[in-house]
């Protein structure tokens, strides 16, 4: 099982032409292994999979995985609308040599709780590979009862929920009615200390792109039940949970790693970069949580 800090990384585009930047994808792989990462998701909601063609998707699973070079477990995001298209995706992942897949709810389509159930079945029985589900319904329009994710929880390859609601109760409730060896992973960095603290397995984060150490840190004090350092830690972060998300996700986290040097910011329409108006707001944040900026304004 994949305990701790889980980075769900960007994916780096060049300025001028928009493609994959590999060696900017490359160097936030070293970062994060020599950080203290404890395991990296790549290409799902904030590697901007829904802009990635089929191809390229597939190919900076292959990247990363490489680059981790055994280093670091690599979760590929591999969730889609159509079930074809997440078993094809699924099946490439296992193919590049990733240790999980992380497979989001079918959004849009609004499917039934047995329609979710036998999407997530027919995967788990296809591809031979650990599979994490995610829920994120504000995302989404889809929420996967908690019956349903007990259900899929009997499935051996559903080995783990990304719960991105920020439910506790519904958390707890999962925690409690779990299987031993189904893991239950934050995907809300504001509620991911507290969930944790409530018998959680880590924190799959967007706050880690930019503060991975203190994310590893704060995710080994709440495992280990030093609630008090853990807390100590996460209240540095607490301004960075927020402002990381004043506009849509990836759009602040990409402007903060442009700003430290890590990358373009660049990212594909429809997305656009950081408002203006937030850039003042980010840049405080950025000063409280110790980021240092290399780059001007």
């Amino acid at each position: 099982m994949i305990r701790g800090s889980i980075v769900a990384l960007v994916t780096p585009f060049c300025r001028q032409s928009s493609k994959v930047d590999w060696e900017a994808l490359k160097n936030l792989v070293d970062w994060h292994v020599s950080e203290g990462t404890n395991a990296i998701v790549a290409v799902g909601t904030t590697g901007e999979s829904s802009t990635l063609n089929l191809a390229e998707h597939q190919k900076i699973i292959q990247f990363v995985v490489s680059a981790s070079d055994g280093r670091i477990p690599i979760v590929a995001g591999t969730g889609a609308n159509s079930t074809n298209e997440a078993l094809e995706l699924t099946a490439a992942a296992k193919d590049a040599g990733a240790d999980a897949c992380l497979l989001v709810t079918p959004y849009y389509n609004k499917p039934t709780q047995e329609g979710l159930y036998q999407h997530f079945r027919i995967i788990a029985e296809s591809v031979d590979i650990k599979q994490i589900l995610y829920n994120v319904p504000s995302r989404t329009a889809c929420n996967i009862d908690v019956d349903t994710v007990l259900r899929l929880a009997d499935l051996s390859r559903v080995v783990g929920i990304k719960e991105a609601s920020g439910d506790m109760e519904r958390a707890v409730n999962i925690i409690a009615n779990r299987p031993r060896d189904f893991a239950v992973y934050s995907g809300d960095d504001p509620t991911a200390r507290r969930l944790m603290s409530l018998g959680g397995d880590g924190n799959i984060s967007v706050t880690a792109n930019v503060v991975p150490k203190s994310m590893a840190l704060m995710c080994d004090f709440a495992l280990a039940g030093d609630e008090n350092r853990a807390h100590e830690i996460d209240s540095s972060m607490r301004e960075l949970h927020d402002t990381l998300f004043v506009e849509s996700n990836p759009i602040p986290v990409k402007w903060v790693l442009s700003k430290m040097g890590m990358i373009e910011n660049t990212l594909r329409l429809p997305l656009t970069c950081l408002s203006l108006e937030f850039h003042e707001r980010v840049q405080l944040a950025m000063r409280r949580a110790n980021i240092t900026q290399k780059t001007s304004t």
